[in-house]
């Protein structure tokens, strides 16, 4: 989101919103009848504490004794409350879901599995400390992060809040996180007469050419066959997620850099290794001081690559071929399943979220060792 221009995608993605229906678990009702579950709209850049307030109201009248401890589950997961909502339901719901049916707690906080939660400003110094560690990864340093005045970053939150695009890229292009132009993509931009965008996503498509980009990769693994996504088993344990939040590095060496590469980078297994040459991208070593900085704290037409970009996009389909062996089902990122050979610059630059960090969900299929 280097551009001081909204394109047109990251409008898509600020005014998304996921349908929740949300209910009462049964063991917190007080009267009969039982309450009617809530439904509200839940922003894929939001969090789920941030709708304790539209959601307490519906149920207050028949909560048992004590102080409220809220968190949410599916289908008997609880969810971890520092992960965008967006991100929580491309991640655990295979086949959408709408309304996405969530289960409220206001008591029996499981603290052995979440983190403890304050509220909103639990959520607040998450997302703050989220883009310390994105500002970290990009320039080595937070300086721009800290130094921030208590009204920027009053607004900064705000805007997140509110879901107010504008007011976010007014602020947040002070904290210089953008990075240099990527050629490739301005070629790609303006080779399709189909799929021609206008200036401002060409400017912002070109915010990429070096540098490190902030990832954070949820990796759910199947050990069950199935053909169809919607036949994937469901999430009951997040042992079955895999966490990786690990910079990809990018060389400016002239050569097409794609989504596919980025994901080769963090997941090299599943990738034949000649797809990797070590000129083109490489995972950055984590210092001992960046470490703890590090630790835990529906497809658009914009989404999809031009059809009529010729060698363009041929030259990123020979560099995106998955392994033989790999069984990568679904790759997702802010509700759309976007193709390997999309150009990362746009990916970054259109489906990042606020804390600047790009979220990424996979479906991997892992098959059982044969034993003799």
């Amino acid at each position: 989101m280097g551009s001081k221009t909204a394109t047109e995608a990251q409008k898509y993605v600020w005014e998304g919103a996921i349908p929740l229906q949300i209910h009462l678990h049964e063991s917190e009702v007080t009267t009969l009848p039982s309450p009617s579950p809530a439904l509200i709209l839940a922003p894929r850049i939001g969090y789920l504490p941030l709708l304790v307030p539209q959601i307490k109201p519906f149920f207050s009248s028949t909560l048992p004794p004590g102080s409220d401890t809220v968190w949410f589950e599916y289908q008997g997961l609880p969810l971890k409350w520092y992960i965008p909502t967006g991100v929580l339901y491309d991640l655990l719901c295979a086949e959408p879901e709408r309304p996405w049916n969530l289960t409220v707690h206001f008591r029996g906080y499981p603290g052995n599995i979440l983190t403890p939660c304050e509220g909103e400003d639990s959520v607040k110094w998450s997302f703050i400390n989220s883009l310390k560690e994105a500002a970290y990864i990009v320039n080595g340093n937070c300086k721009n992060v800290m130094n921030m005045s208590q009204s920027d970053q009053s607004e900064l939150w705000r805007s997140v809040l509110n879901g107010n695009l504008e007011a976010y890229i007014r602020v947040s292009s002070k904290l210089k996180l953008g990075l240099g132009g990527d050629d490739f993509s301005i070629k790609l931009n303006t080779s399709s007469l189909k799929y021609r965008q206008s200036a401002a996503d060409a400017e912002a498509s070109a915010t990429i050419k070096a540098g490190r980009i902030p990832i954070r990769l949820y990796v759910r693994r199947v050990n069950e066959d199935f053909d169809d996504v919607e036949d994937a088993p469901l999430v009951d344990n997040w042992d079955k997620v895999s966490y990786i939040n690990h910079p990809v590095e990018i060389h400016d060496n002239g050569k097409c850099f794609t989504l596919g590469d980025a994901v080769k980078a963090l997941l090299p297994e599943l990738f034949p290794d000649k797809s990797l040459p070590n000129d083109s991208m490489s995972l950055p070593q984590v210092e001992d001081g960046e470490g703890s900085a590090l630790e835990e704290a529906s497809d658009t037409g914009s989404a999809r690559s031009p059809e009529d970009t010729g060698e363009l996009v041929r030259e990123c389909q020979d560099s995106c071929s998955l392994s033989e062996t790999a069984d990568v089902k679904l790759i997702r990122i802010q509700g759309i399943e976007p193709k390997l050979e999309i150009p990362f610059a746009w990916v970054v630059n259109n489906l990042m979220n606020p804390e600047h960090f790009l979220h990424i969900s996979v479906y991997v299929r892992v098959q059982e060792p044969i034993t003799v």
